[in-house]
């Protein structure tokens, strides 16, 4: 649960973050470390909360932190660093058709991508209001915005999770605080060969046609980067950002 080595020197004074505090959940990988990689060039000083002690060292290692924390964001959360900056990553995806999804499933579904996420803003929010200025970024889905099949539990928490966002963006309005959330379809990260792989293993379809089969969900016939959403949480991050509050933006070449 202790934080990991400090990596790296202070950023550049003429940076568009310098000053400013990240705190990155699930950034170890993915979506996550795109954005901590994003955050930590433009000057913040960011800070990766994960469960893979090895991803997490590994990403500070090489500069995308300067900092990690160990911790499971469904558990009991340790201490956090007071932060600037919230880039809730952290999340997991399971697919089954609905009658064959238990509540375990749906227990799993609810705790990492909604219950984790609601704890980790409770946790950061007090020092923001403190401080009169904050921004959270939740990444959510294009499940947050419709549906897909043999996901109901998954497009569940990610709808709720976009009803959290949208609610505490109303609370917050005017006290300095902006709460916005990515809505990606489809990206190139290591829960997506996950789906991949259950996708073989279940239609016996090969890895190529499967992920040619998830690309066709955006009109751009394409999977998104990760490297995409991260410029746009950079961008919700900054000074011209101050007016966007309560959205939900889809990075997903048109597919909502």
């Amino acid at each position: 649960m202790d934080a990991l080595p400090h990596a790296g020197a202070a950023s550049p004074g003429g940076s568009p973050l310098a000053g400013r505090r990240a705190l990155v959940t699930g950034g170890g990988s993915g979506i996550g470390l795109a954005c901590a990689r994003a955050l930590t060039e433009a000057g913040a000083a960011v800070t990766l909360l994960g469960r893979r002690e090895a991803a997490l060292r590994e990403a500070v290692d090489k500069g995308a932190a300067r900092q990690a924390i160990a911790a499971d964001i469904t558990g009991l959360l340790p201490d956090l660093p007071p932060c600037d900056i919230l880039l809730h990553a952290a999340g997991a995806a399971e697919s089954a058709p609905f009658l064959k999804s238990d509540d375990a499933l749906w227990q799993r579904m609810l705790s990492v991508n909604l219950l984790g996420a609601a704890a980790v803003m409770r946790a950061v929010l007090p020092g923001m209001l403190e401080a009169g200025e904050g921004r959270i970024i939740a990444i959510a889905s294009t499940a947050a915005l419709k549906g897909y099949p043999y996901v109901a539990a998954y497009a569940a928490a990610k709808h709720g999770l976009l009803g959290l966002v949208r609610a505490l963006a109303l609370e917050v309005a005017g006290r300095g605080v902006t709460v916005n959330a990515l809505c990606p379809s489809f990206t190139e990260t290591p829960l997506l060969e996950g789906s991949i792989a259950t996708i073989t293993r279940r239609t016996g379809r090969d890895a190529a046609a499967a992920r040619a089969s998830l690309a066709r969900h955006n009109p751009q016939g394409r999977l998104v980067r990760p490297e995409e959403v991260a410029a746009a949480a950079l961008f919700l991050c900054l000074p011209g950002a101050a007016a966007v509050n309560g959205a939900a933006i889809p990075i997903a070449g048109g597919e909502v």
